[in-house]
């Protein structure tokens, strides 16, 4: 059995040491642009605040690991055409300008995503910025050294991440977003206010509500960000606007999302029987709203890849779908959420219901204890849980897992009231914070 990888990061390093251990016999093909595998470019702002010291510790597989497992790895090739139905890839060295014609039985799509770029005016100019890859990671840290004010532009996480680092770096920090609050997917109002205000205590320009129109240069490198309330001076831009799934290889014989997303079944096989894709490249099932979304995530990458290679021969390993559940750590704040916001339902037309928690994480009479915040989300007809947020100075992002687990298992609030969570007060409190949502929803 011949298998074809395209790409090799996140989906594409699970799905490949899964395969050599599952398929001895088989001979497993990786065509990878970069020269290198499995970045965790999640870690790209702890590698610019100074947080990690050596990059490459952000790798956890390398491309030596897994020749060693018999994979044959096409590193610096660029795949320029895919014809599905009779099983050939044409293939581009970047280093010789060679081109090859290769066949495969099975196909894995795992190309990932790239970030947005918006078409502006100056968007030619130097010091105009990418934030994804190894190679993006140095570029930003060595340009950053020569910078004095830095301008971040897109609130999402990696956005809030790297304003974050620069910021600590001692660098003058303008945000900009062209939604009204930052985090606008991942937290409703009341959690993104509190954040907001502790940037703006450390300094940092907040410009939201507004959309970048170009940029303005002085001897070819960046000097303005021009936006649709104003201009700020600036020595360094960093594009974290979203990103797009690199599927033009496949367009037109797979089936996808408007946005290019590739649609996948629960065992990760594409509308073509011998094509399988997983990670960034492709929509997941979401649960909360039981369609398919696109939500780029590693951790849904890793799980995709996995599935992949279980699912490969035959159907054996279904997918659970996602909860798009993640966490970020914002100076001494520890934010995490999971499914819906309160907003993302009622866009979504949902009719649902919250519940907001204000309490101290343990009892009154320990020594010390932090305050905590919990918003759930729920169905107002039936009361399944569809989403929920916590933040807290304490770590108590575990809660969203758990929360997480709640909602792919379709719960609802009245049965999380008297789900059987521990009591000790150097942790919590004898009504555990998930029974009190329920408790109070009740």
């Amino acid at each position: 059995m011949k298998i074809a990888v395209i790409g090799c990061t996140h989906a594409g390093t699970a799905a490949v040491t899964q395969m050599a251990k599952l398929y001895p016999e088989a001979q497993i093909t990786v065509y990878e642009r970069n020269d290198n595998v499995s970045f965790l470019s999640c870690g790209i702002a702890l590698h610019v605040g100074g947080v990690v010291q050596d990059v490459n510790k952000l790798f956890y597989a390398s491309p030596e690991q897994l020749t060693a497992m018999g994979v044959k790895m096409n590193l610096r090739h660029d795949v320029l055409e895919v014809h599905t139905e009779a099983k050939t890839i044409l293939a581009r060295n970047l280093e010789t300008n060679e081109e090859q014609l290769d066949e495969y039985d099975k196909l894995v799509v795992t190309t990932g995503s790239w970030p947005i770029i918006p078409k502006l005016k100056g968007m030619e100019l130097d010091n105009i910025l990418l934030c994804k890859n190894y190679n993006h990671a140095q570029t930003i840290i060595e340009k950053a050294k020569h910078a004095k004010r830095i301008t971040v532009i897109g609130a999402g996480y990696i956005g809030i991440e790297l304003v974050e680092a620069f910021e600590q770096l001692g660098k003058q920090v303008t945000l900009i977003d062209n939604m009204d609050r930052i985090l606008f997917k991942y937290l409703d109002r009341e959690f993104t206010d509190a954040i907001e205000g502790e940037l703006q205590q450390r300094g940092i320009e907040l410009k939201l509500a507004q959309t970048v129109t170009g940029f303005l240069g002085e001897d070819g490198q960046v000097a303005k960000v021009v936006t649709t309330a104003g201009e700020y001076e600036t020595d360094l831009v960093v594009l974290c606007i979203g990103f797009r799934p690199n599927t033009d290889l496949l367009r037109g014989q797979v089936d996808m999302l408007p946005n290019g997303a590739i649609i996948v079944d629960e065992y990760m096989r594409t509308s073509h029987p011998d094509v399988f894709a997983a990670g960034d490249s492709c929509a997941v099932y979401y649960n909360p709203t039981h369609k398919h979304a696109y939500i780029p995530l590693a951790t849904n990458a890793v799980r995709m890849g996995t599935l992949v290679a279980r699912n490969l021969i035959e159907p054996t390993v279904r997918y659970m779908g996602t909860q798009g559940t993640s966490g970020i750590k914002i100076y001494d704040s520890n934010i995490a959420s999971t499914g819906l916001t309160e907003l993302a339902a009622l866009d979504a037309g949902m009719n649902v219901k919250t519940v907001t928690i204000e309490d101290n994480d343990r009892p009154e009479f320990m020594p010390t204890y932090e305050k905590v915040q919990l918003k759930v989300v729920y169905e107002a007809n039936t009361g399944r849980i569809v989403g929920a947020q916590v933040m807290s100075k304490d770590d108590l992002t575990q809660a969203i897992n758990t929360m997480s687990v709640c909602i792919q298992n379709s719960m609802t609030m009245n049965e999380l009231t008297f789900v059987d969570f521990f009591f000790q007060p150097h942790y919590n409190k004898p009504w555990n914070l998930l029974n009190q949502a329920g408790l109070q929803a009740m």
